[in-house]
């Protein structure tokens, strides 16, 4: 099984989906960790400015990237993690956990910055998704 961790440095944690540069995926086989590899990820910042979709008019917050078009968007930031069941952040926009729930790859918001530790309690199946924390 194969892990994505969101980061912006491949140690921790990435509080920001769309923003972050990397992926840091896991293999996983009998409960341990057996490699880590850094892929590149697509983010905010290959993509035009005020494209995303996550305002109003008035510049209120309103369903942050859940327009067709924030969908395509993810989708192309998942190409990289096509291979892997899941995708671990500390944070990410609404739209961008359905987009990777509709690609069947499991969205997890974590408090955790550790990936070693986040990864550890998703094979454990005790890591907690904090979807309080979607934005």
């Amino acid at each position: 099984m194969k892990i994505a961790v969101i980061s912006d440095d491949g140690l921790s944690i990435s509080r920001h989906f769309g923003r972050a540069p990397y992926y840091m995926v896991l293999t996983v086989e009998d409960g341990k960790i057996i490699n880590r590899e850094q892929r590149s990820k697509l983010g905010h910042q290959h993509f035009s400015a005020g494209e995303h979709g996550e305002h109003h008019e008035h510049g209120e917050h309103h369903e942050h990237g859940l327009n067709p078009a924030s969908h395509g968007k993810h989708v192309q930031m998942a190409e990289a993690i096509s291979d892997c069941e899941a995708v671990i952040c500390g944070g990410m926009g609404m739209g961008a956990y359905e987009s990777m729930r509709q690609l069947n790859i499991r969205p997890v918001v974590t408090d955790l910055s550790d990936i070693d530790q986040a990864v550890q309690a998703y094979i454990s199946g005790s890591l907690i998704d904090h979807i309080e924390m979607l934005h």
